[in-house]
């Protein structure tokens, strides 16, 4: 008889087989006991041995006219946890076995739609502090806001909102929704084991730094005419932004802008909970760098070469005519390529009026655009 390829029993238990898979299909490939199993080709062998507990019981499945199975689609393939570390030859982690109740039961779509969730409340809820300072205006937190001056009224505030949730709907929930064979393509496993905390800190620098340079030059394009006329100039309309506005935009440029973004785990692919943590925190940081405020016990003022909400906040003040501060997250782009040389001159001139000030001088600035020191 020749090799056959069956459906998996997920009820039963007894006799011996190979249990195989390839990437993150589900199929199981398995022979008779009078033929050896002849692979075919690209099948990758995670676990080549024999494991007593499991059995392959043929299923009535309608095939196609190329034979294939219909198969159920599911995020393990082990029973119970006790085959998965049958498998895995150790016990299983805190974390794993957590893993293993939550997602033994889900397809890899539906544990890479959950983007679209972790997105929706990070835009919602993560601007919100902000928004209360915003517009309860606390008094020992104004030294913090950047354009102390400039302050939106709640109906902008909403309005900002419902745009951004708008282009959510209408560009990025149908993105993430239809971006999943890209997924597949780059190898984002879904699987066990589980990445250790290393491995996850070392693939998300790699993200940032993919990001930050890549997200460098198309940024740069589109403050030259054609970019900024036609796109850019959407985003700049808060010359001083917001937690909220960090994702308001352009569609185009919220496609374009999402490049940079696939470019690391293309590039680096790691496990699926190590992509959502990098989706996250990017648009964590986004929003940090877009909350008008320069709070002094911030965390990323220890991250070495971050730009963080003062560096980005010139550039929009600047607007079209800004020729610097074009980095997303970290600083080291702008002062290679000498694109941080306004922002340069303007800590300058602005340390300086600090220290007249403090000599007796009265002040009569407060924010970027009545100190009347603007350059590009």
């Amino acid at each position: 008889m020749g090799r056959k390829e069956l459906a998996w029993n997920w009820e039963n238990p007894p006799v011996h087989g190979v249990v195989s898979h390839f990437e993150n299909s589900r199929k199981i490939f398995a022979t008779d006991d009078k033929e050896p199993a002849q692979h075919p080709p690209r099948l990758q062998i995670t676990h080549n041995l024999l494991v007593p507990s499991l059995k392959l019981t043929r299923i009535p499945n309608q095939c196609s006219a190329a034979g294939a199975l219909r198969v159920p689609v599911r995020m393990l393939p082990y029973g119970s946890i006790s085959e998965a570390e049958a498998a895995l030859g150790r016990n299983l982690t805190m974390a794993e076995t957590v893993w293993f109740k939550y997602s033994a039961t889900k397809s890899d779509y539906l544990l890479y739609c959950h983007n679209i969730v972790f997105l929706f409340m990070i835009f919602s809820l993560v601007p919100l502090p902000l928004v209360y300072l915003e517009l309860k205006r606390v008094s020992f937190l104004d030294a913090c806001k950047i354009q102390p001056k400039v302050r939106l009224p709640v109906e902008k505030i909403i309005q900002c909102y419902k745009d951004v949730m708008r282009m959510f709907f209408l560009v990025v929930g149908p993105l993430q929704l239809f971006s999943y064979p890209s997924i597949q393509l780059i190898g984002i496993r879904m699987g066990l084991p589980l990445p250790s905390g290393w491995e996850i800190f070392s693939q998300l620098l790699v993200y940032f730094l993919i990001e930050d340079y890549t997200n460098y030059w198309i940024h740069r394009f589109l403050h030259y005419d054609w970019g900024y006329e036609t796109i850019h100039h959407i985003h700049h309309e808060y010359s001083a932004p917001i937690g909220f506005a960090a994702p308001y935009g352009h569609w185009a440029e919220i496609l374009i802008l999402g490049i940079p973004s696939f470019l690391g785990p293309a590039m680096v692919p790691g496990h699926i909970i190590t992509f959502w943590l990098w989706i996250a925190l990017r648009q964590i940081e986004a929003i940090d760098t877009h909350s008008g405020y320069d709070l002094p016990w911030s965390i990323t003022k220890y991250i070495p070469f971050y730009g963080g909400a003062e560096y980005h906040d010139y550039h929009h003040y600047v607007g079209r005519q800004s020729q610097s501060n074009f980095a997303s997250v970290f600083t080291y782009c702008d002062y290679i390529y000498g694109t941080d040389k306004g922002y340069k001159y303007q800590k300058k001139i602005l340390q300086k009026l600090k220290e007249e000030l403090a000599n007796g001088g009265e002040q009569k600035g407060g924010s970027y655009k009545t100190q009347e020191y603007k350059s590009d």
